[in-house]
């Protein structure tokens, strides 16, 4: 698995004048481009005295369906059959309003979250380590049984949760990430994570015309290419989703209706790509994915938070479209493996 991005998630309120920090400045470049400040808790999970021990009804993943980089953990927590090992805690699409970057627990019952008796995702943040300084971020895996922050490395969770999480899954579940394949998963993963995953920030919280070209040419490019990689493949490697996949849809279903206005990625629309489109759509009508994308609380982040529109005095809108009836249509894309299954199950 890739060790080349330590960068966190999910984002800040980069753009708002209400919490401009020391923080804010950090993931600026001096040219106007974005940079994501560095995870904080990094250990990995395995059997191996250094690592996290994995134990069933340990650990609480804590998400928020806006959230691309935490969807993807829930997207394969769910493929995998890790419910039954894993409690998932959910914070609100929206940001609370308060004098620092959080995320809010106004979901759950009383506003706080009923495992851990939290209301902001800060606390257990500080609790872990009182000297926390960044901007806390989904997902989080957290230690139920110490109250404590442990991992927030959603660059390998998935990774994790694919190998060292193995004895828990579910009988007869798929093989996201084969052996004789992760070199390559790796490789094409850190592009699409530098063009494409990150890419849609670098364009939305460019702070100057130059840096926001260079991000939205690089995306375009890479969509471009990815889209002619998929003329003939129904999935990045073939027959068969890999983690690939899953770090690859996370930001084409959120593109049409949030990026493209929100963050200004818009030269065209990902239904207008014409493999991307169906490809999308062959993910989305997979169960694991389309049952774990939340369209209104992707929108109602994106357009309504505070992340993106800093202006108090303005009314918020939230955008009446896009029709989201069309990710149920026919895609097509089976023609071009075959085969009806669209995992590898593990011998």
């Amino acid at each position: 698995m890739s060790q080349s991005q330590q960068d966190t998630s999910c984002e800040g309120n980069i753009n708002s004048e209400e919490n401009t920090t020391s923080q804010e400045q950090k993931e600026i470049n001096k040219d106007g481009s974005f940079k994501r400040q560095v995870n904080r808790f990094t250990t990995s999970f395995g059997n191996k005295p250094d690592e996290l021990p994995v134990e069933a009804d340990r650990y609480r993943l804590l998400w928020s369906a806006a959230c691309p980089w935490a969807h993807r953990s829930v997207i394969v927590r769910k493929i995998l059959g890790l419910e039954t090992s894993i409690s998932l805690g959910t914070v609100s699409p929206l940001r609370p309003r308060l004098d620092r970057v959080d995320w809010e627990f106004a979901l759950d019952e009383n506003g706080v979250d009923p495992v851990l008796d939290i209301q902001y995702l800060s606390e257990i943040y500080k609790k872990t380590d009182p000297e926390y300084s960044g901007r806390p971020t989904v997902p989080l895996m957290v230690d139920v049984r110490n109250q404590e922050a442990v991992n927030n490395d959603y660059f390998n969770l998935t990774n994790y949760f694919e190998t060292a999480w193995a004895p828990y899954h579910k009988e007869k579940a798929p093989d996201l990430y084969p052996e004789h394949l992760r070199e390559d998963i790796d490789n094409l993963s850190d592009s699409i994570f530098h063009d494409v995953n990150n890419g849609v920030y670098k364009c939305g919280f460019a702070a100057s015309q130059d840096a926001y070209e260079l991000a939205y040419d690089q995306l375009f490019d890479r969509l471009d290419e990815l889209d002619d990689r998929l003329a003939d493949k129904r999935f990045l490697f073939g027959d068969f989703i890999t983690d690939a996949d899953v770090r690859f849809y996370t930001t084409l279903a959120r593109f049409d209706v949030a990026y493209y206005n929100a963050f200004n990625t818009n030269r065209n629309l990902i239904r207008e790509f014409p493999n991307l489109w169906g490809y999308v759509r062959d993910l989305y009508q997979t169960p694991g994915f389309g049952d774990t994308t939340d369209f209104d609380a992707i929108k109602r982040h994106y357009h309504l938070s505070i992340t993106i529109n800093p202006d108090k005095s303005e009314e918020r809108i939230l955008p009446k479209g896009p029709d989201l009836s069309v990710w149920n249509t026919t895609h097509g894309r089976e023609k071009l493996s075959g085969k009806e299954d669209k995992f590898l199950i593990k011998s």
